[in-house]
């Protein structure tokens, strides 16, 4: 240390520059080190000095990776972190430079990553150096004072000292502290138009009785806060009322009719069946009474929940206004609240579609009930789960059923084959079905009433073709509840859905959204999933925040046979270049299967090629819904397909299923050489 003060002292621009060169040389290609360098030159040069070298040469450095990133690596950064650089685009769309201060601050990606990624954005150069210079400033004073107490060290007890100890305490805490500074910041930037009252009336307020908001207010009840659930409409929103369950309770009774007319599958005699339509939407109703109560206004009182039934408006942040259904209004302040107002379905802009009226599934369950027949002519207009299930029913049940999508395929989400498997399903069933046709227009003349649609081809657009029909069916789609609740009014940023961050914070901290409003899965368990996270961060989100976990998100489509997946498909793993192998089980070979006359469909998994780690599982069969909850556990948990076939499945099962194609991936996966030695050990075991 000595002879380098004498170069130092002799050569001292020489010194200084070797080390900026060789700083910048580091930053610059990506290389490891970059932190032991801004040490070195606390240590070699002392607090200022060696605050101005590493500042300026991590920040010129940090440009020339940008500009190396966006000129020569652009493509290949953006096919290695597809994941990172996604999340890098939306900050700097939403924030712009201040996301790249952030980022500086408090890096959530690693120092080189952060240069390589910003090159492929759209930040200006000029703009990524100064942000950086500036945000990385705090950091690269605290690393430098402890290289200047490092040098310090000339026996085993200076180890020991306290300035030593406070300086590398302070590169612990750092980030922690920096992000808190951060934090305060923002939230005094969002809240600056608004009074904070000093006390509240309630812990939560939540907006919407459906899954999300009733599982929200029973965890917050559940740990003794105070909760407001605020609900206009019925109790239990969507998926008891219009949604899932009485869609299911309709699929099972036309299931039933189905069994009836092909009963020599099963050693009986084919049969017409007799009905009341009537009594089968009367049926629906039923079942939809039936679970009724353990969504009601009294289950939820009893379990510590305050239910107000009226239409909240928030007023500000923390004060809600409801205009209570029995008159009045009642005005209430909360610490956070919570939004999960859900969905509704969305209406195509049809000319005369108004006109000649329609249905959704909301309102299908109530037109429907005052007929004495299903209707005889039922167009379904959209290819997608919702359209595919209630299309198979009604065809089912007796309706003259045309489906309309104007994509080239049925559920378009899952992979070609499982849209053809899906279309031949329908048409047996006696759906007729269009892909590829466009809706132009609805007509009414001479008392009847018609959809035209155009056929779309390679070569363009065919001759409309008039479809006549007593029902419409709109279900092309849910689109968010966003108005009506003064979001707008509060600046809450909405595009299709609310927007809202990992931990499910919309523009004020206090503020979160669950469920269908939110996205980006409308799926009731999906709705139930975030409510957790929106309950426990309004609740504790001052102590510890959790981002929401999308990693395994299952879904079922109830048409027969049943759709079901969680994680990716083949057409997904193929858009993300992923090395990967695809293992099939069919279930023409499963006994139980075989038995029920139900031995059509197949497993599919996806998994790293040579690895037995579980990327994603297709699943068409009966069934299909509750046999894919194994592999979400699986994939949840990090077990892989050899872990499935280590474990005992009842016989005869349709799980068994489940077992067997792990055991397919096995018999592909065999060592080949071992067993032709096993195989000579036997022989020569046989004399």
């Amino acid at each position: 240390m000595a002879q380098f003060d004498q170069y130092k002292a002799h050569s001292p621009l020489l010194i200084i520059g070797l080390f900026f060169l060789i700083y910048v040389v580091v930053t610059a290609l990506s290389l490891p080190g970059a932190a032991i360098l801004t040490l070195a030159a606390g240590a070699l040069f002392g607090l200022l000095q060696g605050l101005l070298v590493a500042s300026f040469a991590s920040s010129i450095g940090a440009t020339l990776a940008f500009l190396t990133s966006r000129y020569l690596l652009r493509d290949t950064i953006k096919q290695r972190f597809p994941e990172r650089l996604a999340a890098i685009d939306a900050g700097i769309k939403k924030e712009g430079a201040f996301y790249l201060f952030t980022l500086r601050l408090v890096p959530i990606f690693p120092f080189f990553l952060i240069n390589l990624l910003m090159g492929v954005t759209a930040i200006r150069a000029r703009t990524f150096y100064w942000v950086s210079q500036i945000g990385m400033l705090a950091g690269t004073f605290v690393f430098v004072n402890a290289g200047t107490q490092l040098a310090q060290i000339d026996s085993l007890s200076g180890i020991l000292s306290f300035n030593l100890i406070v300086s590398f305490a302070l590169l612990g805490f750092f980030p922690l502290i920096a992000k808190a500074i951060l934090n305060l910041f923002k939230k005094r930037r969002v809240y600056k138009n608004h009074h904070k009252p000093k006390k509240f009336d309630r812990n939560m307020i939540v907006i919407g009785a459906g899954a999300g908001g009733l599982v929200t207010s029973y965890i917050a009840a559940t740990v003794r806060a105070k909760v407001t659930l605020i609900e206009a409409g019925e109790m239990g929103g969507d998926c008891l009322n219009y949604g899932c369950v009485p869609s299911k309770t309709l699929i099972k009774s036309a299931k039933v009719v189905e069994q009836m007319h092909h009963g020599e599958r099963y050693g009986l005699e084919n049969t017409t069946p007799q009905f009341s339509f009537k009594k089968v939407m009367a049926r629906v109703h039923k079942v939809i009474a039936d679970i009724a109560p353990n969504d009601s206004i009294d289950r939820y009182t009893g379990l510590g929940v305050e239910v107000l039934k009226g239409y909240a408006k928030l007023i500000d942040p923390w004060t809600v206004e409801i205009a209570l259904n029995d008159g009045g209004t009642q005005t209430l302040t909360a610490r956070s609240i919570v939004i999960a107002t859900g969905a509704r379905p969305f209406i195509p802009p049809l000319p005369g579609i108004e006109e000649s009226g329609y249905v959704t599934s909301d309102t299908i369950w109530h037109k429907f009930s005052a007929l004495d027949k299903p209707p005889k002519k039922l167009v379904v207009l959209g290819g997608g789960p919702i359209g595919s299930e209630l299309a198979q029913a009604f065809a089912r049940l007796g309706s003259n059923v045309t489906q309309i999508e104007r994509g080239t395929r049925l559920m378009k989400k899952e992979d070609i084959e499982v849209s053809e498997l899906v279309q031949q399903a329908l048409i047996s069933s006696g759906v007729k079905v269009l892909t590829s046709h466009q809706a132009i227009r609805c007509e009414t003349y001479d008392g009847k009433k018609y959809i035209v649609v155009q056929p779309q081809n390679e070569k363009g657009q065919s001759k409309e073709i008039t479809i006549e029909y007593d029902e419409l069916l709109c279900a092309v789609g849910r689109s968010a509840r966003l108005d009506g609740y003064g979001l707008e009014a509060l600046g809450i940023e909405t595009a299709r859905t609310i927007v809202t961050n990992e931990y499910l914070e919309t523009l004020y901290p206090n503020i979160y959204a669950a469920g269908d409003i939110v996205g980006p899965y409308q799926f009731t368990h999906v709705a139930s999933h975030q409510a957790w996270y929106a309950a426990v961060n309004g609740l504790f989100g001052h102590l510890k925040r959790f981002k929401v976990d999308y990693r395994v998100i299952p879904w079922t489509t109830f048409i027969d046979p049943e759709v079901a997946r969680v994680g990716l498909n083949e057409q997904q793993a193929v858009e993300k270049n992923i090395d990967f192998e695809v293992t099939r089980y069919d279930f023409k070979t499963l006994d139980r299967a075989v038995t029920e006359s139900a031995n059509h469909g197949f497993i599919k998994v996806i998994t790293p090629k040579g690895k037995d780690k579980i990327l994603g599982v297709t699943i068409v069969s009966e069934h299909a819904g509750d046999l894919i909850s194994e592999f979400v556990l699986a994939m949840k948990h990090g077990l892989g397909l050899n872990k499935i076939l280590g474990t005992i499945h009842v016989y005869p099962t349709w799980a068994e299923g489940n077992k067997y194609v792990a055991g397919e991936w096995k018999r592909n996966h065999a060592p080949e050489k071992t067993l032709n030695w096993l195989e000579k050990y036997h022989t020569w075991r046989r004399g």
